[in-house]
């Protein structure tokens, strides 16, 4: 149908100043290219917006045709859910300026921004934000599902640190969520995900880090991981909140830098930062750093250690977590057993340990904050003959950690695994969520990673 035989199209393409894109064209491919190159989905249009009228206008429009919508900013959904096959995608991206209040320590970012952008302005102020580990990552999709990331242990999930936000709710209604606007929306906000409206823009609360910190890794032979990993769970348990590590199984990058006898071949790694003061991290981190193959901790500033670690998009990908209250003697046996099966290449086992401010977070959505470990496959390959062999890997990881995992998990980290993992996530707050959603969109039109369905 053309344009002048349509005129809801019409009306919206004049919104978007021409900004809506259909197959073929680039700005519609762009969009449609996610971090996960597994995802093959093409939505019928794609909606530019870079005003929260545009949003409105998106919505409305896919109200009227009955068109499934998706929510496009930072494209990391490992399942997918940036794009819907023939629907509307809002991307949000031109939604990107991000303000620092150094004052207040107080930033507002943008519904379409990336953790990048924002770590390098608060930077210039001393300051920064919990956000994810991966700098192209967006900022309301990490912080909306909770945000897990490399200053929780000392001032807790991005989730914690929201302090408002904006957004365009199912009706096309612009509002403001706070502790004193929309209040339960606001505490469902905070971390169950973008079940609830179209973010347009984020408050988060900044803290003083920097200007320099000690952050990198510490690499080893695979032989070593038994003994390594039980090395970092004694000193995890114990550590200052200051030091936010992960211990990593991963294959050793073909590259300068790294020791000859680890190019390519298994490994493991331990990666991490300390906020606190250089002589402090020095000092802290030794029993850490000692007897590495490869030490690589050096002092740098928080926005550059945010990017050094970053994967690259465009692998295929398949993701699960399991959160769990410690690592006992046999789970680690376990975890190195099946380690040794991981498939070669950029596929990696993450393990953050938790504690800290993140088991001392606000009551929220979020059920199990007290694990102090989560244990988080992430498959990662290229070749599609691979799927089913990475993807079987994957799913036998949560047998594996089936006799020691608390049951709930982070939703972020983890695709499509059913409702019960959804509700296994939210524990007993499922139905509260369930309740907003009902308030705010009845008709689900919104289905986020943790899709929570309306009930009265």
């Amino acid at each position: 149908m053309s344009l002048i035989h349509d005129p809801a199209l019409y009306q919206l393409r004049h919104t978007l100043r021409g900004h809506l894109y259909d197959p073929g064209e680039p700005e519609y491919e762009d969009a449609c290219t996610l971090f996960n190159g597994m995802i093959e989905k093409r939505p019928r249009h794609v909606a530019r917006c870079s005003h929260p009228h545009q949003v409105s206008a998106a919505l409305a429009f896919a109200r009227v045709r009955g068109l499934r919508v998706a929510v496009r900013g930072g494209g990391h959904s490992v399942a997918g859910l940036s794009l819907v096959d023939d629907g509307l995608v809002i991307d949000i991206r031109g939604l990107s300026e991000v303000v620092v209040d150094p004052v207040r320590r107080v930033v507002r970012v943008g519904g379409g921004a990336t953790w990048a952008a924002v770590d390098r302005a608060t930077q210039e102020h001393g300051l920064a934000a919990v956000g994810g580990r991966v700098s192209s990552t967006g900022v309301a999709g990490l912080t909306l599902g909770g945000g897990s990331g490399w200053l929780e242990r000392k001032h807790g999930l991005a989730c914690d640190n929201l302090v408002a936000v904006e957004l365009i709710t199912a009706a096309g209604e612009p509002i403001r969520a706070s502790e004193d606007e929309h209040p339960e929306l606001f505490w469902a906000l905070r971390g169950g995900g973008g079940n609830f409206g179209v973010v347009t823009a984020l408050e988060l609360r900044l803290h003083e880090v920097g200007p320099e910190i000690l952050g990198g890794l510490v690499l080893y032979p695979r032989s070593q991981a038994r003994a390594t990993l039980r090395r970092f769970r004694d000193f995890m348990r114990d550590a200052p909140e200051e030091i936010s590590l992960a211990y990593v199984f991963l294959t050793a990058p073909d590259e300068d830098g790294i020791p000859d006898a680890l190019r390519g071949q298994p490994a493991v790694a331990i990666a991490g930062l300390h906020a606190g003061a250089l002589a402090d991290a020095e000092v802290a981190l030794a029993p850490i750093r000692a007897g590495a193959a490869l030490d690589a901790f050096e002092a740098t500033t928080y926005a550059d250690f945010q990017c050094s670690l970053d994967d690259p998009p465009g692998y295929r990908n398949w993701w699960t977590a399991e959160y769990l209250d410690d690592l006992d003697d046999t789970a680690i046996d376990a975890i190195v057993a099946h380690a040794e099966e991981l498939p070669a290449g950029p596929a990696q086992i993450f393990i953050p340990a938790w504690g800290g401010a993140v088991a001392r977070g606000p009551e929220g959505p979020l059920t199990g904050r007290g694990a102090r470990f989560v244990v988080h496959p992430l498959l990662l390959w290229e070749d599609a003959t691979d799927d089913a062999r990475n993807i079987a890997h994957g799913r036998r990881w949560r047998e594996i950690l089936a006799p020691y995992r608390t049951g709930a998990t982070y939703l972020n980290f983890v695709g499509e695994e059913g409702t019960d993992r959804v509700r296994a996530a939210y524990g007993p707050h499922y139905d509260r969520l369930a309740r907003v959603k009902a308030g705010w969109d009845p008709d689900n039109v919104f289905r986020a990673t943790g899709n929570v369905r309306a009930t009265d």
